[in-house]
């Protein structure tokens, strides 16, 4: 019998123990924090072996196969000499797919990689394929191929999720943009998050398909300088392509072998030329999978977008308060600072991934009356804003930068919570970031 050591219990690790105990292996479940209760319990009903706080190495080391949670770095010890001993560290993402003879539809990015995976799965689902999405949302793809295997998966895919796969090779790819972000896990070099990123398309053949941001020069640079086999379908607001999408006057216009597609930007249910790309690469790809073009329309018209994700809370005196939370980096604020039509207090910080925050001196100096910081150290973001602003507050929890928001905010402007930064100093994740500032607006 095999031996599969699962590093991390988290939602991919458990996901893949379920699936290893399926397909025959001895698995073994390591974690080096406390594995949280509802895992321990789904470990313990399937007599799966496990250990916590602690990774007990001769076990670990003799493993035929290792899957990595995305959140432990390649540079960790244990990781190198497992490398080192030529045992195989994959991703949850790569051992899944082994298992599973569904169609996928890969969707990684900076930005905008959630709302275009929510909405391809909306498109997918209401015209009647059997699809699923997984990958960084929802039950782990491992455990929906052990549970419940269907004909699509839509998966959203991380660069680190990326970084552990060897053979996997979805069949349409879609890359939304890159902008520097995780630099701190790239060696600070923005060419390997590049390289990461266009993992996706690395085992793609020619009857494979390739969906980009044709306006995205980091990704037109990589692509002119590295072939790809896929076959390419850029999107673009800018110019007109050939095969793909691009905007003709008000309507977005997607042409695949002189089959196309028409609808005006004016009935996408989610504002924002942000947006409008998201729109065009969830439906080139229900194009591709000869969606009825009545349904993609009627669905791109009525998808109201992702949770913590420019989502309005409430309007207090006029003043709306807005949650951004899963604006991890720069590029994903950029969006958000520039979707503001009144003038804004920002409340910005938390763990900084080696951020730049000069692209957004100029929407901070419009828009901007007033920075709110929230995390442990806010010396950057001080020092970066400090003479674009003139009220620059500190604070230490998500109650008391709302107070502060409510306090100097005036009729007819937003609080905008759009961090910038990953939530780990305050918080467990972005997600209980958005939830907090939604009771403590209102708490108000």
């Amino acid at each position: 019998m095999k031996a599969l050591v699962v590093l991390g219990a988290g939602e991919s690790g458990v996901g893949t123990a379920i699936l290893g105990k399926k397909e025959g292996f001895d698995v073994f479940v390591s974690d080096k924090g406390i594995i949280a209760d509802k895992y321990k319990n789904v470990l313990k009903n399937l007599e799966i072996k496990w250990e916590e706080k602690q990774h007990t190495e001769d076990k670990i080391l003799n493993a035929d196969i290792v899957m990595k949670s995305p959140g432990i770095p390649d540079k960790v010890n244990l990781v190198k000499k497992l490398l080192d001993k030529g045992v195989p560290v994959v991703s949850e993402i790569e051992f899944a797919a082994t298992y599973t003879s569904a169609e996928i539809i890969g969707i990684t990015g900076s930005n905008g990689k959630t709302t275009t995976t929510m909405l391809t799965q909306h498109v997918l689902e209401h015209g009647e394929l059997d699809v699923r999405m997984a990958g960084n949302i929802g039950d782990s793809f491992a455990k929906q191929v052990a549970t419940d295997d269907t004909a699509y998966y839509v998966l959203e895919l991380s660069s680190f999720q990326l970084d552990g796969i060897k053979n996997f090779a979805p069949h349409i790819a879609v890359l939304t943009n890159i902008t520097p972000d995780h630099l701190d896990r790239y060696e600070f070099k923005f060419e390997n998050y590049i390289a990461s990123k266009f993992r996706i398309t690395m085992n793609q053949i020619e009857s494979d398909y390739f969906i980009y941001d044709g306006d995205d020069e980091v990704i037109v640079k990589y692509i002119e300088e590295n072939p790809i086999r896929a076959r390419l379908l850029p999107f673009s607001l800018k110019k007109k392509v050939e095969n793909g999408a691009y905007l003709e006057g008000e309507n977005i216009k997607i042409t695949i072998d002189n089959n196309e597609f028409t609808m005006p930007t004016n009935d996408l249910a989610l504002k924002g030329n942000h947006n409008v790309k998201n729109a065009m690469a969830a439906a080139t790809v229900s194009q591709l999978l000869k969606i009825r073009k009545t349904t993609i329309r009627e669905c791109l018209e009525n998808f109201h977008g992702v949770e913590h994700r420019l989502e309005n809370v409430l309007k207090i005196n006029n003043v709306q308060y807005i949650n951004d939370s899963k604006a991890t980096n720069v590029n994903a604020t950029f969006y958000a600072l520039d979707a503001m039509k009144s003038a804004t207090v920002w409340i910005v910080g938390g763990v900084d991934k080696g951020n730049d925050y000069t692209e957004l001196y100029s929407l901070v100096n419009e828009k901007v009356k007033a920075i709110i910081c929230l995390g442990i150290d806010n010396t950057k973001i001080i020092n970066a804003f400090g003479n674009c602003v003139d009220n620059i507050v500190e604070t230490q929890s998500m109650k008391e930068a709302v107070n502060m928001a409510y306090k100097i905010a005036e009729r007819n402007e937003n609080v905008l919570l759009s961090p910038a930064c990953a939530s780990f100093d305050l918080f467990k994740n972005y997600e209980e970031r958005g939830r907090q500032f939604k009771e403590a607006v209102r708490e108000l």
